[in-house]
């Protein structure tokens, strides 16, 4: 198969990829007033640790356990359970288009911490187009600093931690394969998740009335005829789309599909209109507009000048 065959099949794999995690948002949105943010993640985890399990094993890939970076694992992965139940509580009270789009700020975050962290070179055209990035930001937020609700900052917390999180994984894939990654951060998921199920599980904390306060400290397992199938679907979702994703970036050039997964957006859209009957706001538009053409210009900077601060595929 030619490169422009194999460019084109990443291009579908990479569409299918973000339509499925978008598909796995709008559950979360529907299911969150019957089940707790943690136990929803605790069950999707274990699914999605199931199936690698069984993939690896099926596909006769050796799972390593051991990290040569125990310190810097265990911040990593702290930082994405903590960044996408950020991402999650958004999803609670934000239409999946601001959202999405608003997570979408976590490139300009990554270009800021390879100058700090990576002493990468960032030049004046980098730097504007991560202003103009968080101008889009800004413009999604529409602020009023007078009355200012900071649950709004969510995606944008899931972003800054997600950024962190992958700057770090560029430094431990030197050594450590992406299996042996993606099985600690199940492996922690899972075991933080059980932490707060013995600490909050009962749900002696959930005494708030706003919806967002009471997904975050519900009791679990209070309605699982109807919360399991869910979760498990959930499971099952992730893993396929993951397994799309890398297979894009396997069969394709990433310079080409890195660019789709903003399709994102537009699938977040489309499932907010289809399943929630939600318009996204002119400011959305323009704000995601902006957020777009600065996270593109961004990487076409970092590929031309051969820095991909980026990993080569998204952990969501």
């Amino acid at each position: 198969m030619n490169v422009r065959n194999n460019n084109t099949k990443g291009i579908f794999f990479i569409l299918g990829g973000m339509a499925l995690f978008s598909v796995q948002d709008s559950l979360i949105k529907f299911i969150y007033e019957d089940v707790a943010l943690y136990e929803l993640y605790f069950g999707r985890t274990v699914v999605a640790a199931v199936l690698l399990s069984c993939f690896l094993i099926l596909s006769k890939n050796k799972i390593v356990f051991k990290t040569h970076y125990p310190v810097l694992t265990t911040i990593r992965v702290t930082l994405f359970f903590g960044g996408f139940s950020f991402f999650y509580i958004s999803l609670t009270f934000m239409s999946l288009a601001m959202a999405n789009a608003l997570f979408f700020s976590c490139p300009f975050f990554m270009s800021i911490f390879a100058k700090f962290f990576l002493k990468e070179q960032i030049g004046i055209r980098r730097w504007s187009a991560i202003v103009v990035g968080f101008i889009g930001v800004y413009i999604i937020l529409n602020p009023d600093f007078n009355n200012f609700n900071y649950f709004k900052l969510a995606p944008v917390a899931c972003a800054l931690c997600y950024a962190t999180s992958m700057t770090i994984t560029k430094i431990t894939s030197e050594k450590d394969n992406i299996y042996t990654q993606m099985i600690w951060l199940y492996i922690f998921a899972i075991l933080l998740s059980v932490l707060i199920y013995f600490i909050a599980g009962d749900g002696k904390f959930n005494t708030f009335s706003d919806p967002t306060m009471q997904f975050i400290f519900r009791e679990w397992f209070s309605n699982p005829a109807v919360s399991l199938p869910y979760i498990v679907f959930m499971g099952v979702i992730a893993s396929v789309s993951f397994y799309c994703v890398f297979s894009a970036y396997s069969v394709a050039s990433p310079s080409v599909v890195s660019l789709f997964e903003y399709s994102l957006i537009i699938w977040a859209m489309l499932a907010g209109y289809i399943l929630f009957e939600t318009i996204p706001e002119p400011r959305t538009f323009a704000g995601a507009a902006l957020i777009i053409a600065a996270g593109v210009y961004i990487y076409i900077r970092e590929k031309k000048r051969d820095q991909m601060i980026a990993t080569d595929t998204p952990n969501r």
